[in-house]
């Protein structure tokens, strides 16, 4: 039997027949890892740590404290719900189960018009789901033909699974069977059921199918498992610690914001506190870019359909916005303003621009709209209007690093300003195998990511790269932040473009006289004004520092005499912004 040649995460090579599995190679190096090891990456690819491998690798050995590890337990356990919920309400139908990124798992099942599953029957699946685990059933992968995928599932009479095969090409599907279940899946799961020992259902609500709203509303159960029944006791206690710091709750308490159905669903009105708050950080932001040679400009709250069809954001983006309104001249369109950046786009365009005009910082607290789904919409951090601290710098390719390492130094001073201080960069990249979901020449794409890559290592970030989430005219840096609860938010982001310039045939005169494109970075430290409060608020428990806190201090005069003296200290404190 041949070799192959297994890479481990530590550079170290070493070598194993053909056939080993990731099991094998944990026990290779020590018994304890071997029993922890949940699943394996091979290739960048989540597989069981049961899966043979044939080719030379390269393979993680993923352990619950690994976040691909944790996600490949939820999603087992999304399996084992499933199974529970069969066993339970027999002929149930089922959607998707996938992990959730936050922590933990959902499926969306189908019980009949006769079957409803609320909460009150939270206990009774939860406590199948361990007494099935208990069972330590293998999760079996098993490659099967479409024929065969399409004839199980047409016997068993679910409709929806039989749609997700139509969508799949032979020669691609797997079936994984735990127990009395089998699923259509592509896997990464853990070696047994028997590894889940503490299991909380959290909440149910209604899913339309696919997310389409045309489609039947199917019932999404949520929940969360543990290896140890301890660390379920610890994510219980810190989900009532998370309901406590809610912004919602928070932002009702403290009158900072409100919604009301008059103006409509997720436009949030700011209250006289909350705009305290929007202006402090505004105008914290303002300074800090002033320092760093911004120039402040403002753009209308809607512009010409035409802008979007030059930037390409109606045809990436038209049905996620509000659709164009119609003026009393004919075929003349507007759009509420999804995005700043055509609009900055035209401004650069207002005049001839000189390699001496450059780099070109134009910098806006815009206000954008876009029509979420009214089922997404979650208090202040989505919402259909919001304002981003938004700005666009023109510059040559040669500006390019040095921009892009200041903007960097922008975000970090920001995060650090504001207490957050446990935060990944993550670096964005576009998927090499759909290339058709973005604008652009290949040799534009590599050299844009390469700078991002470089920038960061220069920076000593701390980073992961994730393909497939670049934008559509280039890849990005996204902050991903932890805030004092160990929840993971996506603030701040730096992208760099090279296709909206081309796109608006932007130009600038070089040192040579002649004609050039210019390479467009989009910024946004705080990301949203709207989303960046919401995260602060729970960050804080809504004990914002003391510079940016709506009610700084309170004046308490402990006799009516010294009602005049009071008044007099107030007028003192309100002259120097306190």
């Amino acid at each position: 039997m041949s070799n192959i040649k297994i890479t481990l995460p530590d550079g170290s090579v070493r070598e194993y027949p053909a056939g080993t599995t990731g099991h094998e190679v944990a026990l290779s190096i020590s018994e304890g890892l071997a029993r922890n090891v949940l699943t394996a990456k091979v290739n960048g690819e989540v597989w069981e740590s049961s899966r043979p491998i044939h080719e030379d690798a390269t393979v993680s050995l993923l352990t619950w404290k690994d976040e691909d590890g944790k996600q490949a337990f939820w999603h087992s356990s999304a399996h084992l719900l499933a199974e529970a919920v069969e066993a339970l309400y027999p002929g149930t139908k089922f959607g998707i189960g996938p992990s959730i990124e936050s922590g933990g798992f959902y499926y969306d099942i189908d019980t009949g018009d006769d079957v409803v599953i609320n909460e009150e029957a939270f206990p009774k699946i939860e406590a199948k789901m361990l007494e099935l685990a208990k069972q330590k059933n293998e999760f079996a992968r098993k490659e099967v033909s479409k024929a065969e995928a399409i004839e199980y599932f047409t016997e068993k009479g679910d409709e929806y699974k039989l749609e997700l095969i139509d969508r799949l090409e032979d020669g691609t599907i797997t079936f994984y069977t735990q127990g009395n279940f089998t699923d259509l899946c592509r896997g990464g799961h853990i070696p047994s059921t028997g590894l889940i020992k503490a299991a909380k259902l959290t909440n149910v609500a209604g899913a339309y199918w696919l997310g389409q709203t045309d489609r039947k509303q199917l019932t999404r159960i949520y929940g969360i498992t543990f290896p140890k029944q301890k660390e379920l006791k610890e994510h219980l206690a810190l989900l009532e610690e998370a309901k406590k710091r809610d912004h919602r709750k928070l932002g009702k308490e403290l009158e900072l914001f409100t919604f009301s159905e008059r103006v409509g669903k997720g436009l949030p009105l700011w209250l006289p506190k909350g705009a305290l708050l929007r202006e402090r950080l505004e105008n914290f932001m303002r300074r800090a870019q002033i320092k760093a040679g911004y120039s402040p400009v403002v753009t209308p709250h809607i512009g010409s359909k035409k802008l979007y069809e030059t930037s390409g954001h109606w045809e990436k983006y038209g049905e996620d916005s509000f659709q164009p309104i119609a003026t009393p001249q004919e075929g003349e369109e507007f759009m509420l303003k999804p995005m700043n950046c055509p609009h900055h786009c035209e401004i650069y365009a207002s005049k001839p621009r000189s390699y001496k005009d450059l780099p070109l910082r134009l910098a806006e607290f815009g206000t954008v709209y876009r029509y979420e789904q009214s089922g997404e919409l979650h208090g202040l951090t989505r919402v259909r209007g919001f304002t981003q601290d938004d700005a666009h710098i023109f510059c040559t390719p040669a500006q390019v690093k040095e921009e892009f390492g200041k903007v960097i130094d922008l975000v970090l001073y920001v995060f650090s300003a504001l207490g957050f201080e446990d935060y990944t960069a993550q670096i964005s990249l576009r998927d090499p195998e759909n290339k058709s979901k973005y604008f652009g020449k290949d040799e534009d794409w590599e050299q844009a990511e390469q700078a991002i890559i470089d920038v960061a290592a220069q920076k000593g970030l701390q980073t992961v790269t994730e393909l497939g989430e670049a934008a559509f005219y280039g890849p990005k840096l996204d902050f991903m932040v932890k805030d004092a609860l160990k929840r993971k938010w996506q603030l701040g982001t730096v992208q760099l473009d090279y296709q909206l310039p081309d796109r608006f045939e932007l130009e600038y005169t070089g040192s040579d006289n002649e004609r050039h494109r210019p390479v467009m970075i989009h910024r946004a430290p705080f990301g949203s004004l709207e989303r960046f409060i919401a995260v602060l608020t729970e960050h804080c428990a809504g004990k914002f520092p003391l510079w940016l806190a709506p009610e700084q201090i309170a004046i308490l005069p402990i006799s009516q005499k010294f009602h005049d003296y009071a008044q007099e200290v107030y007028a003192q404190l309100e002259e120097n912004d306190i």
